[in-house]
C-alpha cells in the first residue's frame, strides 16, 4: 500500500494476499489526507475487516473536512489483510499512505522443547508468603 487515493467514483480500496502465501502480512496506516480538488465538506473513511468470530466489521479511522482537519496522522496503525477502505461519507478525493510488511515464516523445528535436557531447564525458585 504505498497509497490509494479515494473518491466519488472509486469509494472502496481492498487490500488483500494470496490466500496460498503462508507468510504473515502486516498493513500499516500511516497518513490519511485531503487531496487536491477536495470539497469543504466531511468526509469518513473507514476500514472494513473481520472479527475473531469471521463477522464483517466497519469502523471509521478518520473524519477529515478542508477547513479544520485535512490530514490526519494513524501512526502506522497496524491492520491484518484482508481489508477494505471505503469512503463512506464526503466526496474525496481522500489520499492514503502506509506500508507492507511481509515476514516470512522460518522452519519451526528449532521450537521444540524436546531437545532440552534436564540441565538446561532452569528451577524457578517458590514464593515465599508476604510477612505482616
Amino acid at each position: 500500500l504505498p497509497g490509494c487515493e479515494l473518491t466519488a467514483s472509486t469509494k472502496s480500496y481492498t487490500f488483500q494476499v494470496d490466500e496460498e502465501d503462508d507468510s504473515d502480512h502486516i498493513l500499516a496506516l500511516s497518513v490519511v489526507c485531503l487531496s487536491d480538488g477536495a470539497k469543504d465538506e466531511c468526509n469518513v473513511v473507514e476500514v472494513v475487516g473481520r472479527n475473531h468470530e469471521n463477522q464483517e466489521i466497519a469502523v471509521p479511522v478518520a473524519n477529515l473536512k478542508l477547513s479544520c482537519q485535512p490530514l490526519l496522522s494513524l501512526d502506522n496503525f497496524k491492520l491484518q489483510p484482508p481489508v477494505t477502505f471505503r469512503l463512506a461519507a464526503g466526496s474525496g478525493p481522500v489520499h492514503l499512505t502506509g506500508w507492507h510488511r511481509i515476514m516470512h515464516r522460518e522452519d519451526d523445528s528449532f521450537g521444540d522443547d524436546e531437545d532440552l535436557s534436564e540441565e538446561d531447564e532452569e528451577e524457578l525458585p517458590s514464593i515465599m508468603p508476604a510477612k505482616k
